[in-house]
């Protein structure tokens, strides 16, 4: 119980980057995962090393070839005289082995899937709790020293910005979906769905475009697994539910005919909605994707130019002038103090998760990922985990514009997929033996 909340808090406060003493590289999050991995390893030291499992075996294969692929980055950095910041190299270089060492331990012992569904109720419960002190400090009920909860108008809670709240946001949201899903009574099904109430409603406050695009995917993808799992069913009666999946199916055409008309006021509708979820105004809007598109452009150029063999880890990228000229205010002086620094090297990131891979670890870091997150995927589909495919769903999402696999908790919703799909397909082979 102890170790389940250490790697909890260790979650959670991972992205609370205010938390950290000014300077310092790790805070009360990165603590609390050290200290977890610790006595993880303690106890698999005392047990003589972990078993293999599929899970672990997966995991363990894609960090060696994750970590392999930035070797081969960072000589190639080295030999073309790459100009790199050496503190975000080294954040990187701290923050890899952590998350293997955390994905990897997550998933060993004979009991990982009760384990990690345990932890997955802690985490969605406490991250609520922790969500409801950061709106509480918001709205000034409350005061926590010097931490300024709001990047202009955009809430950030306890992070650095707000990208990182949003993202914890989802998470805890899509974990609450899968929680419900899987859930052995209606109550458990009611207070799954409630602890997803405070992270929408966070995460909307934080006005990330992509927590926005999550959020409006999440639902149809849901409903469009639930439909195929009610379907297939194999239960020799039919069902309400497979009753209901049947008659939706076969009423989508005439619901379409009859729609039509009234098709200009939906998607009217659906537009107004988009720019009410999305921040900013549409001069905003378009400013961030000419930024996006400068970015994953470079990204690929400097990816080539290494001849696919990356650069090795942290940010390879020129900060853009459009962004250096919005940060001046009249008198020449900086809006606000952020990473990355102008320095003289090369600190800024294409804020697409597989193009930032491919310019560390070249083309072997982006194929492992990708093979990683594929084999994650249809695990969880064909085992019919409809809410840890949404999960992935949103996790691709998320991925398209942020560097995401180095939050912890990524890494754990991953451990949980792999885990869970695999109890659940030894459940159904028990079934049909």
């Amino acid at each position: 119980m102890k170790r389940d909340l250490l790697l909890v808090f260790g979650l959670l406060l991972s992205t609370a980057s205010q938390l950290r003493p000014l300077g310092a590289p790790i805070g009360p999050g990165e603590l609390c995962l050290v200290i977890w991995i610790a006595l993880m390893l303690g106890r698999e030291t005392i047990s003589r090393g972990p078993q293999f499992t599929p899970a672990l075996s997966r995991l363990v294969l894609f960090w060696l070839l994750f970590a392999v692929a930035q070797s081969i980055g960072t000589l190639a950095g080295f030999a073309t005289g790459d100009a790199h910041d050496s503190y975000l190299f080294m954040h990187d270089v701290m923050a890899y082995p952590l998350l293997a060492a955390m994905s990897t331990l997550s998933v060993v012992g004979p009991g990982a899937g009760s384990r990690l569904h345990r932890v997955a109720w802690f985490l969605v419960t406490l991250g609520s709790a922790t969500l409801a002190l950061q709106v509480a400090q918001a709205w000034e009920w409350v005061s926590f020293g010097s931490i300024d909860p709001w990047y202009w108008e955009r809430m950030r809670g306890w992070s650095d910005n707000p990208n990182q709240l949003a993202f914890l946001c989802a998470m805890l949201g899509l974990l609450s979906l899968h929680l419900a899903d899987v859930a052995a009574s209606a109550s458990a099904r009611i207070a799954a769905i409630a602890a997803a109430v405070l992270p929408v409603y966070v995460g909307r406050l934080t006005k990330s475009d992509t927590f926005g695009l999550v959020l409006l995917a999440a639902g149809p993808i849901f409903i469009a697994l639930k439909l195929r799992t009610w379907l297939l069913s194999q239960r020799p009666m039919l069902t309400v539910r497979s009753a209901s999946a049947w008659i939706a199916i076969l009423a989508l055409p005439l619901l379409l005919v009859s729609a039509a008309p009234f098709g200009y006021s939906l998607a009217v509708e659906a537009q107004e909605l988009v720019k009410e979820m999305a921040k900013g105004n549409q001069q905003d809007t378009e400013q961030t994707a000419q930024l996006r598109f400068l970015a994953w452009w470079q990204a690929i150029d400097r990816g080539l130019d290494s001849g696919m063999l990356g650069l090795g880890p942290g940010p390879h990228l020129p900060i853009p002038d459009l962004l250096l000229a919005g940060r001046q205010d009249p008198t020449g002086e900086p809006k606000y103090i952020e990473h990355p620094e102008v320095n003289g090297t090369l600190n800024f990131e294409a804020h697409n998760t597989l193009l930032d891979i491919f310019t560390q670890g070249g083309l072997m870091a982006v194929l492992s990922l990708v093979w990683l997150i594929a084999a994650t995927f249809l695990l969880t589909y064909r085992t019919r985990l409809d809410g840890l495919t949404t999960t992935l769903c949103g996790l691709m999402i998320f991925s398209i514009f942020h560097l995401i696999v180095r939050h912890p908790v990524f890494w754990f919703a991953i451990a949980m997929c792999l885990v869970a799909a695999q109890g659940r397909k030894a459940s159904l082979m028990r079934r049909l033996s």
